[in-house]
């Protein structure tokens, strides 16, 4: 199937918006044919994390059944390295050169992890478009008192962690729901945090949570963002237990001769599985299942926190980096789709999409009105109909130690590891670990990829390039 550029698409927009007027069903027809969408996102999986993926120890029969029964990509992207910006990339469409969050810290002032009324997420396209919309899990992108609250970027209902810091304890004194803080009674204790002394996982309620919207929910079009927040380190509990990997038992690796921190990382994502397949299970017990589009990512690379080894999992793969790192391990991640009766079953795709192509996709799917990003909607891919777009580049910004870059085109990725540092070239087609950095004997491209830097970023003052 012939792939065409970002430019050769839009060539076609103007006979294609010609196209769509004509009527072609009813409008009870159209909406009864818009999908449910659910993005399921983990915190910190790795590419190699997932049984699908190539790991050998951590057990994932669930996810494993969805890649069977779905698509699994072996070129998904995160948005960044790290889970603010990333994050950012995936609701507004916008890659780290362009939207408001660039890094989970600002360089200038602490209060610019929000975003503004200006910035449009998927979640208020789909809103417009029908959909009733639930964010479940960790947010990141601003606090209920501010623009970038939940409830004023497009969800009707919010149950969970708005504060990055506070997500990742996951046995917290209360939630947010919608605006009000909810009390968790049984996880009221003074410090230090211990887990086994507290009763009520985050994680476990973000899963009632799902089930009980997809109840409530499966006669509407419906979109649920599943922002899950294992496996990340809790590193306050670190500081008073041996590791950080808190997680309520360790369960079928509970007599593996392995590091305590390493049992609980696995239990961590044993249990992401298993709910992952209870969520599945439950669409198709109402009868859903061929009506609703699925994804599962993870929002960047695997962690070296909270005693958890990259290495000793292989967590990032075949790749090289890990979490904070603009090399492949950092930001390539593992991504499945599945929608039973239009993805065909067991299709592993090579094709290269990032996650400011989700809001594209979702749009298109929505028939909800797009708003100008640097998507590429990958509905062709998942339909197996069509011709195909891909993007020209994928750049990515990373803001902490100072300012790095990175940006793909075709085969060939450039990482800029820092301003007085010299630039580095790989040729993933020969070298997807980015092992041999071939600078040197390629300064055409080199050239290519210093422009496509330039051109790729607006300045942002509150994430300069400095």
């Amino acid at each position: 199937m012939k792939q065409l550029s970002r430019r050769e698409m839009l060539c076609g927009l103007t006979i294609g918006a010609g196209l769509a007027l004509w009527p072609s069903s009813s409008p009870a027809e159209k909406e009864r044919a818009k999908p449910n969408i659910v993005f399921i996102l983990a915190d910190d999986l790795g590419y190699g994390g997932l049984g699908c993926y190539g790991q050998e120890k951590i057990k994932t029969p669930h996810i494993d059944r969805m890649a069977l029964e779905g698509m699994r990509f072996t070129q998904a992207y995160a948005g960044s390295t790290v889970c603010a910006p990333s994050r950012c990339a995936l609701m507004t469409g916008l890659h780290t050169g362009h939207c408001r969050i660039r890094g989970n810290h600002s360089l200038t002032r602490p209060d610019a992890l929000s975003l503004l009324e200006e910035d449009m997420t998927v979640a208020e396209s789909l809103r417009s478009a029908g959909y009733h919309t639930a964010l479940i899990g960790k947010w990141g992108l601003g606090e209920p008192h501010t623009p970038g609250g939940p409830l004023k970027k497009g969800f009707q209902e919010f149950y969970g962690y708005t504060d990055q810091g506070e997500a990742h304890n996951y046995y917290p004194e209360w939630l947010w729901r919608n605006d009000e803080k909810e009390s968790l009674p049984g996880n009221v204790l003074e410090m230090p945090r211990v887990a086994k002394e507290r009763v009520t996982y985050s994680h476990d309620l973000f899963t009632k949570e799902a089930l009980t919207f997809i109840d409530r929910q499966k006669d509407d079009p419906f979109f649920l963002y599943l922002a899950y927040t294992l496996p990340h380190a809790n590193n306050e509990a670190s500081r008073v237990r041996e590791h950080g990997m808190e997680v309520p038992e360790e369960g079928i690796y509970a007599d593996e001769d392995w590091p305590p921190a390493q049992r609980g990382h696995a239990a961590m994502i044993s249990r992401l599985d298993r709910d992952v397949g209870a969520l599945l299970d439950r669409l198709k017990e109402k009868g859903i299942a061929e009506n609703t589009l699925v994804i599962f990512a993870s929002d960047n690379g695997p962690h070296r926190e909270g005693g958890a080894d990259p290495d000793f999992f292989q967590d990032s793969g075949p790749f090289r980096g890990i979490k904070r790192d603009l090399y492949e391990g950092g930001i390539r991640v593992p991504a499945i789709a599945w929608w039973p009766g239009v993805i065909a079953p067991g299709q592993v795709s090579d094709h290269p999409w990032a996650f400011w192509d989700f809001p594209a996709t979702a749009v298109e799917l929505a028939r909800a009105e797009a708003p100008e990003d640097d998507g590429i909607s990958i509905v062709p891919t998942l339909k197996g109909e069509g011709e195909q777009a891909v993007h020209d580049t994928f750049y990515w910004e990373f803001h902490e130690g100072g300012c790095k870059q990175a940006v793909r085109f075709g085969d060939w990725k450039a990482i800029q590891p820092g301003r007085k540092k010299k630039m580095e070239l790989y040729d993933l087609s020969q070298d997807p670990q980015e092992q041999n950095n071939c600078i040197d004997r390629h300064p055409e491209k080199a050239m290519a990829a210093k422009r496509f830097l330039r051109q790729e970023r607006r300045e942002s003052e509150d994430f300069p390039l400095r």
